[in-house]
């Protein structure tokens, strides 16, 4: 079965939906992701604040695949035109290496 999601707020209901059907309680599936149950509870009840790789470990848990097609013609939103972007600068004062950064990743828990 197919289930198109036109909205974030559509995921919610998916997931919960999902899960129920697989028989797997919150807990269950936290424990498959290997995060507390609050921390998958946490991106069950708002999946809009979770990042795609998330989302995506909790279809492989579910077993669900997702596939992207193109849109029905009348379905389309038009693309905004683009603007250009002005180029922020570092103050003179600070050092190369402080603007370019540590160059470590912030590590996400899960």
């Amino acid at each position: 079965m197919h289930y198109a999601i036109k909205t974030i707020h559509q995921l919610r209901p998916i997931l919960q939906g999902f899960r129920k059907s697989r028989g797997m309680t919150q807990a269950m599936m936290a424990e498959h992701l290997g995060v507390k149950q609050q921390t998958y509870a946490e991106l069950e009840a708002n999946p809009a604040a979770a990042s795609v790789e998330r989302l995506l470990r909790v279809l492989r848990v579910l077993g669900v695949e997702l596939v992207l097609s193109l849109a029905e013609a009348g379905d389309t939103v038009p693309a905004a035109p683009a603007r250009p972007r002005a180029k922020a600068q570092a103050p003179a004062s600070q050092p190369e290496k402080a603007r370019a950064g540590s160059g470590r990743r912030r590590r996400e828990d899960w």
